[in-house]
């Protein structure tokens, strides 16, 4: 029983916390949790104290890779011009493509949100149309509410 259980008549007897047939599988979800409150960031199952990451392009211990991933920033950039500064790729197209986030719009780079915070938190530095940086943060919350906060 793999030292988590006790065996009577051949059949294992699991301590509390352990499951299967050899009592190999930990119920504890402690190693599944990640860095930002959430089992498998969100993206999988823990099962026996492991994460299955259900989304395949990510992976890792908390289903927090993703090889494949645009990174956050340069995949909501164009939406963060359209919607704060009205210009780039998505301009005509905003209202349908780029409502999908809460927006705040702060004075300057130091009212962004901080990391420490319990939502995952992206800082950005992107270049606008006109060659000029912007900074913004995206997050999202434990509702699956993405929040967006820009400089202006």
């Amino acid at each position: 029983c793999t030292g988590n259980g006790i065996c009577k008549c051949r059949v294992c007897e699991c301590f509390p916390n352990f499951t299967g047939s050899a009592c190999d599988c930990s119920l504890d979800t402690a190693p599944c949790m990640a860095s930002n409150g959430q089992i498998c960031n969100g993206r999988g199952t823990c099962e026996c104290g492991t994460c299955n990451c259900t989304d395949p392009k990510f992976q890792g211990p908390t289903c927090e890779m993703c090889q494949t991933c645009l990174g956050v920033c340069a995949e909501h950039k164009d939406c963060v011009q359209c919607r704060a500064f009205k210009k780039g790729e998505k301009k005509e197209s905003c209202s349908q493509e780029c409502m999908y986030f809460n927006m705040t719009q702060v004075e300057n780079r130091d009212k962004l949100p901080q990391p420490g915070q319990p939502d995952p938190l992206s800082h950005c530095k992107e270049k606008d149309v006109d060659d000029c940086w912007f900074y913004f943060t995206y997050s999202v919350n434990s509702n699956g509410e993405a929040n967006v906060h820009v400089v202006e």
